[in-house]
């Protein structure tokens, strides 16, 4: 997913690749000078990677050190003030959603998908995460068959979208709700 700042030169440079070959990958982009945060590149074999993870029912997560920053910032975000188990619980609801066919292939893109996290949407994400969300992150990655399998969390006092409620719940840890 392209991050705010990205240029299409940086990241042909960062996958080994140049940016012709990334425009042939992407025949939507009609202007290589103005790409837009949010979007999604094909670039060879992360597709298919992913879905062959996900066909095999692979557990292994392996993530770069970015990936595993703005996890623990997600965490940091949405789980300020909850227990420790709470913000491994919510690392698993992102870990889950990239396991799941219902969502996006990455951490990024299911952290950055329209109206999923209100820390994107509220700047909350661009907050240094703490020691303990880092810890969380590390704990959710041993942790994986503890999750249930929850994709959403919400915290009953404040969910404003009624649709929430009729998800089934997995568990309750501190203010939030866990649900599949």
């Amino acid at each position: 997913m392209i991050q705010p700042g990205d240029t299409l030169s940086e990241l042909a440079q960062k996958f080994g690749l140049s940016v012709d070959d990334i425009l042939k990958l992407n025949p939507n982009i009609k202007d290589p000078d103005l790409i837009y945060a949010g979007d999604s590149l094909n670039l060879p074999g992360r597709e298919s990677e992913a879905k062959q993870s996900r066909k095999s029912g692979n557990k292994v997560y392996k993530m770069s050190a970015k990936e595993k920053d703005l996890l623990a910032r997600i965490v940091h975000a949405e789980a300020k003030g909850e227990p420790f188990a709470g913000k491994v619980a919510v690392a698993h609801v992102v870990l889950n959603r990239v396991e799941h066919e219902a969502f996006p292939n990455t951490i990024t893109e299911v952290i950055f998908q329209p109206r999923q996290f209100q820390p994107v949407s509220n700047g909350a994400i661009n907050q240094k995460p703490d020691e303990e969300a880092i810890r969380a992150v590390e704990e959710a990655l041993k942790t994986r068959s503890s999750s249930q399998g929850s994709l959403y969390f919400y915290n009953p006092r404040t969910a404003t979208n009624s649709w929430v409620f009729s998800r089934e719940t997995v568990k309750v840890i501190g203010n939030h709700v866990f649900a599949k």
